[in-house]
């Protein structure tokens, strides 16, 4: 941008006058002089004093004159000079600058599959990984379980494929012989009738029947009496020594028990409020509190655990006083129906077994009806099949449907492995441990593996980074000029005296906008100072370009726009300045190359001459 110039023109109005002076005070010397050669030595008559008194003054205001007026006509020759600046042919290297960020080439957030406690964490922040490391281990008890009942699953089953494909033992077939032979020995007894013992066994047992049913009618007898009592005497002691014995004691040692423990969490709960005042003040270590702390929460637990035990107690004796209490009151029953001689129900339930021995008897001096044969027949058939079965071996159904359940426990023990192995988290990438989320026992949610996200929760454990690199945003009007391997220098603000260098990796094919400015993202390999360049460091860089030979160039503060189109100023011929188009091409520092429009040795206006504004100037621009 052009600026009117300061007031510059001290040394120019001496260098004027002088000249001035020069071509109009020589003349009147020359004139004196000769006037002096052609007098005669006698004395002339002296001139008036004031006649040269005005011709002195004519003479000293004519340079002043003319100076005014030269000054307000137009700017002089080396007044332009000092506002125009020529246009140079130099050699130049073109350079790009931009800035950007140090980042990690690949960056994760390592995350557990599922939700869990961390069992063990390997790993501190600046510890250097493999691939395949593991980081941390969840905890996996229930894993390990549900993968010991899968294995004990695939064993059964690959047991009983092995006994189908073998076929059935020696022993299988004779115990299934011996079923049948004994289904046919039970058709033949019921088809030839009933035998004698079966009659004289039916005989016994009616007189059993009969025989207890006049024991009832005719009441207890006083031996009876005597053990109802003896019963009685026993269920009574049971009783007594429940509600004073042993279990009173312990009740007792309970409750002992319970006040001393709460004796002790009271003094813990004390240590700890001391000691708190003494971390506050910095006198103790948070260590120590919190092992003061715990003691009081132990102590807690004991408290607790000794109340239930009580109540346990408590609920204990109280369930036996009951059903002690119950069986005093049974055996009471027992000795009062003993002294009271057989209830009428009784008698009647004795009758009833006689009238069924009765029956009994009756139908096997009768023979056996025919679907009590049939029934035979049916279990007859039925140990046949059997046999058959042991005999010919398994179907081809049979073990078909054995392998599949073995495949079946093969794919859930695989399954179980694998659930188990999920539990380890590795590094995906051999890299650095740039953070550390999570602690040994922190309680850690499932979050997507390898996420690119830069902050994390309870949702990580740690963050792993490979390799650094240089991302940076090259403006959509340099963009053209930046090629892949393009060598690249960085300065970083935290070396600003050091130049690393790197290559151009990737440019990406998208822009993207910030501020309303179109950029492209361009990633940088870094080629020297990668241990001294960290992750997060911001650098200004220099695309190194083309070498230009012989590049018409100006001061980037002579470039001037009109209408949309780009120009400069340059002297007219009146020394003014007036707009030119020109084609500008890269900018390298504070100049920019003229492609079309100027010449080697054609002035540029850098600044305007006082008086003049940039808008009047384009704005009456023919």
């Amino acid at each position: 941008m052009l600026v009117s110039p300061k007031k510059e023109a001290v040394q120019v109005k001496v260098e004027d006058t002088k000249a001035v002076n020069t071509k109009i005070a020589n003349p009147q010397i020359a004139d004196t002089k000769t006037a002096q050669k052609q007098s005669p030595k006698k004395s002339a008559p002296k001139p008036n004093r004031w006649a040269i008194g005005l011709v002195a003054a004519g003479l000293l205001a004519v340079p002043t004159t003319i100076y005014i007026v030269n000054s307000k006509s137009q700017p002089k020759v080396d007044a332009i000079a000092t506002m125009t600046v020529p246009v140079e042919a130099q050699n130049l290297t073109v350079r790009i600058t931009s800035s950007g960020t140090v980042q990690p080439v690949q960056r994760v957030n390592l995350s557990p599959k599922g939700s869990g406690r961390i069992a063990e964490l390997f790993v501190e922040q600046g510890d250097k990984v493999q691939a395949g490391q593991i980081i941390a281990r969840m905890e996996s008890r229930d894993v390990e379980a549900q993968l010991a009942q899968a294995k004990a699953r695939e064993t059964s089953a690959r047991a009983k494929l092995a006994k189908i494909e073998a076929g059935n033992r020696q022993e299988d077939i004779a115990s299934a012989q011996a079923r049948l032979d004994q289904a046919e020995a039970s058709l033949a007894q019921l088809q030839a009738g009933s035998r004698v013992e079966s009659v004289a066994a039916a005989r016994a047992r009616l007189q059993q029947t009969q025989a207890g049913l006049q024991k009832l009618r005719t009441g207890s007898r006083v031996e009876e009496v005597g053990q109802g009592r003896a019963k009685l005497a026993q269920a009574q002691a049971r009783l007594a020594d429940a509600q004073t014995g042993s279990l009173k004691q312990e009740i007792a040692q309970a409750q002992t028990q319970i006040e001393s423990n709460k004796a002790q969490a009271e003094l813990t709960a004390q240590r700890v409020e001391r000691n708190r005042s003494l971390v506050k003040e910095g006198a103790l270590a948070q260590d120590k509190l919190d092992e003061l702390i715990k003691e009081n929460r132990t102590a807690q637990a004991k408290v607790r655990e000794s109340e239930r035990r009580l109540q346990q107690l408590q609920e204990n004796r109280l369930s036996q006083i009951q059903q002690l209490q119950a069986a005093v009151e049974v055996e009471q029953q027992g000795l009062k129906q003993l002294q009271n001689g057989t209830r009428s129900e009784e008698i009647a339930k004795g009758e009833a077994e006689v009238a069924e021995a009765k029956s009994k008897l009756a139908e096997v001096e009768n023979g056996n009806r025919p679907e009590e044969i049939a029934k035979a027949q049916a279990a007859v058939a039925e140990a046949k099949s059997q046999l058959a079965a042991q005999v010919n071996g398994s179907r081809p159904e049979e073990i078909a449907q054995a392998k599949a359940e073995l495949a079946e426990a093969e794919a859930q023990v695989r399954y179980q492995e694998v659930q188990l192995e999920d539990t380890k988290v590795r590094a995906p990438f051999a890299g650095i441990i740039t953070q550390r989320y999570a602690i040994q026992g922190a309680f850690v949610t499932p979050a997507t593996s390898a996420s690119e996200a830069t902050s994390a929760t309870s949702t990580s454990i740690v963050a792993l980074a490979r390799d650094v690199e240089v991302l940076a945003k090259v403006p959509e009007a340099d963009i053209s000029q930046i090629k892949p391997g393009q060598i690249v220098e960085i300065v970083a603000d935290a070396y600003p005296d050091k130049v690393f260098k790197g290559k151009v990796k990737l440019i990406a094919p998208e822009a993207v906008k910030e501020r309303d400015v179109t950029l492209f993202q361009v990633r940088v390999a870094i080629d020297t100072g990668k241990d001294a360049l960290q992750s997060g460091m911001n650098v200004d860089l220099r695309f190194v370009g083309q070498k230009l030979s012989n590049a018409l160039v100006v001061p980037t503060v002579a470039i001037v726009t009109n209408k949309g189109q780009t120009g400069v100023l340059v002297p007219d011929e009146k020394q003014q300045p007036k707009f030119k188009a020109v084609t500008v091409g890269s900018t390298i520092g504070n100049k920019i190359q003229i492609l079309e429009g100027a010449k080697v040795g054609d002035r540029v206006f850098t600044e305007l001459p006082q008086g003049k504004k940039l808008e009047d100037i384009i704005k009456n621009q023919k």
